[in-house]
């Protein structure tokens, strides 16, 4: 149980690094062939953690709205807001000043907004 329990750090542990260098916002597969985004699969498997640790996660998704990348910062305050909608709704609101450049993709569309625009999204509800 103990192995089980410390591969599951590992793998949060590469999942955070992942998510702290994350270069673009992307929930779904990308390109013709929907391949996932490393930084999407790292998304993916931190949300499943927190289904089971969510005070581990939070740990993790506060340092990384303090120290990641836009794209970063972006999947940490959408995680955030499934654990803690209240704690979601602050970390959108004080990443709308931010304006830092975001690319996202969804499917074959590669765009790029900031994040204060996103967050704005996001506060709306869209």
């Amino acid at each position: 149980m103990f192995g089980m329990r410390k591969k599951q750090d590992s793998e949060l542990t590469a999942a955070v690094a992942e998510l702290a260098a994350a270069h673009r916002v992307s929930f779904g597969g990308v390109g013709m062939a929907g391949t996932l985004l490393p930084e999407t699969e790292a998304y993916h498997r931190i949300e499943a953690v927190a289904a089971d640790h969510p005070d581990q996660v939070r740990e993790q998704l506060d340092r990384l709205l303090a120290t990641a990348t836009a794209a970063g910062r972006v999947y940490a305050a959408t995680l955030l807001a499934q654990l803690d909608p209240a704690a979601g709704r602050a970390a959108w609101t004080v990443l709308r000043g931010v304006p830092d450049e975001l690319p996202t993709a969804t499917g074959c569309v590669l765009d790029t907004t900031t994040v204060g625009e996103y967050a704005a999204e996001r506060l709306a509800g869209s």
